[in-house]
């Protein structure tokens, strides 16, 4: 069995802007800035000849490139409160147009089961558990307005993660790129 997710990559220099802001909450657990991205689509764990059928899936997507930025903070928010701090990803259509098409081409490999999540681009800053929630709305108002420079998205990937102790680690499996037009 291998966990497989598809993910937009961020630019290197986007991830090490966004770990800067790591710290000052309590009860955060900051992403490691290696594991900075956009999820397209979670798929779970899948059988070694079911991840082989995702591949060719995603192989046949074709869509275009297109420019995506990171602005402003926020939380998702589950019973009791913030879990997730995140980095905002505004819509862009080509984001909405890929993430469909991801979705539907994984809805068409045999023998997987696509979970009905509507799509909600963001980047993880860090999972929250009891966070201090002044510390917290603090760090929101000091970062709300936050906003880094667009970049192309030209490519897509696919990536396998292995739960660790403090943090998943994130292996590319399969690069997928995008068209760049006439």
């Amino acid at each position: 069995m291998v966990r497989l997710f598809v993910a937009l990559p961020l630019p290197a220099m986007l991830r090490q802007s966004l770990a800067l802001l790591a710290g000052g909450i309590p009860g955060a657990r900051w992403t490691p800035v290696e594991n900075f991205h956009i999820t397209l689509k979670f798929i779970g764990d899948v059988e070694e000849h079911v991840a082989d059928d995702v591949v060719a899936a995603l192989d046949g997507i074709h869509a275009d490139a297109f420019d995506v930025a990171v602005k402003g903070v926020g939380t998702f928010d589950g019973r009791r409160g913030a879990r997730l701090l995140y980095a905002a990803v505004p819509p862009v259509a080509g984001l909405a147009d890929l993430a469909g098409r991801v979705e539907s081409a994984l809805r068409r490999v045999p023998g997987l089961e696509v979970e009905n999540r509507r799509f909600v681009p963001h980047v993880t800053l860090a999972r929250l558990k009891a966070p201090d929630v002044q510390r917290l709305g603090a760090f929101i108002e000091r970062n709300g307005t936050l906003s880094y420079p667009a970049w192309r998205a030209d490519h897509f990937a696919l990536y396998s993660s292995v739960t660790g102790n403090e943090h998943s680690v994130y292996t590319l499996e399969e690069r997928f790129d995008l068209d760049e037009g006439d």
